[in-house]
């Protein structure tokens, strides 16, 4: 950064004020004009007449951000001074008010009030000065690094908190990195390359269904705590399904009738297979009611405020099925609730855990996979990825779904089944 020296030097105020002395404004004035305002960062002087003062200027009148850039600089024979209005080390409140001091002329008697400018005088120790000035005009910086600088020297306090912040963040992902490395080469040295690839194969198998299911405790001691019923349906939630669990259990034929028509055949089976009295029968009346829920929730696609308000829906199982298996989406400036393909996996996830507790661990997956609209491929991955049991059973003809084919049962038996991925090999044709 090159500078010219000006030789101007400014009056110094006197307190010693004439009373016949007259006030004159300064109006049209120049940047040059500007008076002088020192403070010294390491205290008061004690005798200013020591001191040597000279004022530089940005010799590049053209460039709009250092033609303004001013240099103070005192010297005495101790120690030397420098201040400036630029950079980290300048002043802020240069930029943000504007300051006026009165120079007095004693051969006219005239108080000139002049706009000032303040410095922060900074002692300079030899050898140490040129540093900062070295690295800013280093040409093996890349590009992030000079941005960097630039946001350090002028940059405000909310773009140098996130620099602050991705330095730290770069400090500890590169010891990540390092750790992760070191702990990759351990687990290969112990298991081998080979068993390692067969666990990567069978998780990546299991990876796309196993984000959507319910909470799993495999080392659980029964069949019924591995996957709880109260992470199907908490205390709360299973409560306020007291008044619609009655409605069900006090369904008429025809009202049945009516939900078969609709294709929910396994709340039918449930509400056929009701215990005669007690809390058992309350208790399977309030599952088939969110089995309902569940089944008509995966028939849609956008999800509205409505639903489920002419089947009697409480409003905390309203919230819980937003929550839990929509997605909000922007259509036309509205938020709307969308099920979408993942969360319609979900959703089977969930009632198949729930017709396990509602079926003494053993559940349907055809009759299941027809009322939800999914695939029978999928309902059997996703039975698959609990770790269940699959078996056949045959069905009777003449039944009310019309079915004559067998049916695929599936039953949660400790310890889970763990299924091996099936890799297809295509046969390349002869060429004749």
């Amino acid at each position: 950064m090159s500078f010219s020296s000006s030789s101007r030097l400014c009056p110094r105020p006197t307190t010693n004020m004439d009373v016949n002395c007259t006030l004159v404004c300064c109006e049209e004035e120049r940047e040059d004009d500007k008076a002088v305002i020192v403070q010294f960062s390491n205290g008061n002087l004690r005798n200013t007449e020591q001191l040597n003062f000279s004022f530089y200027k940005n010799v590049d009148e053209t460039n709009p951000r250092k033609k303004t850039r001013r240099m103070l600089v005192a010297e005495s024979q101790r120690l030397s001074y420098v201040g400036n209005n630029f950079g980290t080390e300048s002043l802020k409140c240069n930029n943000l008010c504007k300051y006026y001091v009165g120079v007095l002329n004693k051969e006219t008697m005239k108080m000139e009030v002049h706009r000032a400018q303040l410095f922060n005088m900074q002692p300079i120790i030899p050898g140490e000065s040129s540093t900062e000035i070295d690295a800013s005009q280093n040409t093996d910086l890349t590009y992030r690094e000079k941005v960097d600088s630039l946001i350090e020297a002028f940059g405000t306090n909310k773009q140098k908190r996130a620099l602050t912040s991705r330095r730290l963040n770069q400090v500890g992902s590169e010891t990540l990195q390092s750790a992760v490395a070191k702990a990759a080469h351990s687990v290969i040295d112990q298991k081998g390359l080979e068993a390692l690839q067969q666990e990567v194969v069978q998780a990546e198998s299991q990876s796309e269904v196993s984000h959507y299911l319910p909470p799993c405790f495999p080392d659980a001691d029964t069949p019924q705590h591995v996957y709880l019923f109260d992470d199907i349906l908490s205390p709360v939630e299973y409560d306020a399904l007291d008044a619609a669990g009655s409605k069900m259990a006090a369904l008429t034929p025809e009202e049945l009738h009516k939900i078969t028509d609709g294709g929910c055949l396994s709340v039918v089976r449930q509400l056929e297979s009701l215990p005669r009295e007690g809390v058992a029968r309350e208790r399977q009346a309030r599952c088939a009611f969110y089995l309902l829920l569940l089944i008509k929730l995966a028939r849609q696609k956008n999800i509205t405020r409505k639903f489920g308000q002419e089947e009697g829906c409480p409003r905390i199982i309203h919230t819980k099925l937003m929550r839990t298996f929509t997605v909000e989406t922007f259509n036309n400036g509205r938020v709307q609730n969308v099920v979408s393909t993942s969360m319609r996996v979900k959703v089977a996830a969930y009632c198949l855990a729930l017709l396990l507790h509602m079926g003494d661990m053993t559940s349907d997956l055809t009759l299941l996979h027809r009322d939800l609209g999914v695939t029978e491929k999928r309902m059997v991955e996703v039975a698959k990825s609990m770790g269940l049991t699959l078996v056949r059973h045959g069905c009777v003809k003449g039944d009310d779904d019309g079915s004559t084919a067998d049916n695929r049962l599936a039953s949660l038996v400790l310890p889970l089944v763990k299924y091996q991925a099936f890799t297809e090999i295509r046969k390349r044709k002869k060429m004749h």
